[in-house]
């Protein structure tokens, strides 16, 4: 049963842009925490509500707006808790996204942002195998300037040696690139674990 809630919980998150603008709730696991940072974990307003009836989250904080129906209104929740605990992956899938997220979302040769794509450090052709210690995230530029040749033949050296990231290093990587909407209400539980400045 919590294999499949687990499943619902992780697919339903808020990825579009204008959905932003339409009263989503930031859902937190049960100690708190945001089920995920990158993308954060967001539900539409109408999930939201569903879970509250369904006794799945506990809202924790709520938006102006209300919805009604003939016999009821209810707020709107902007921040839900889950009542029953949700134990986090340990395992990183080696995806593109994620390659991204542990790089940055930079070229790991130039520190170019944007236009980027992956590179092996050893190439294919050369016996490179893909892997979290052999791909990088690089920019078209350098891409192409390395071609099938060894970093030492391209003339291009790595900002940092690429390794495999662990679970909440990935998910606190999240946490640097957060959406273009941050409803005030959310900001305590996203950054309440953040070491303060002196």
């Amino acid at each position: 049963m919590q294999a499949v809630g687990e499943i619902e919980f992780r697919t339903h998150f808020v990825r579009e842009p204008g959905a932003l603008r339409q009263h989503p709730a930031l859902v937190l696991n049960a100690d708190y925490r945001p089920l995920s940072y990158y993308p954060l974990s967001l539900w539409p307003w109408q999930e939201a509500i569903k879970a509250v009836w369904l006794d799945r989250v506990e809202i924790v904080a709520e938006y102006d707006e209300v919805v009604r129906s003939p016999s009821t209104e209810i707020r709107i929740p902007s921040v839900v808790v889950l009542r029953d605990y949700i134990k986090p992956q340990k395992r990183v899938a080696f995806t593109r996204f994620n390659l991204f997220l542990r790089d940055e979302f930079s070229c790991q040769y130039c520190g170019a942002k944007g236009d980027l794509t992956f590179d092996h450090v050893v190439p294919r052709a050369r016996g490179g195998v893909t892997s979290w210690e052999n791909v990088v995230a690089a920019c078209s530029k350098c891409n192409l300037r390395k071609g099938a040749r060894s970093l030492r033949q391209s003339g291009l050296s790595l900002r940092k040696p690429p390794r495999q990231p662990g679970a909440e290093e990935l998910r606190n990587m999240g946490r640097k690139f957060p959406p273009n909407h941050l409803h005030d209400s959310w900001l305590d539980f996203l950054y309440w674990d953040a070491e303060l400045e002196a």
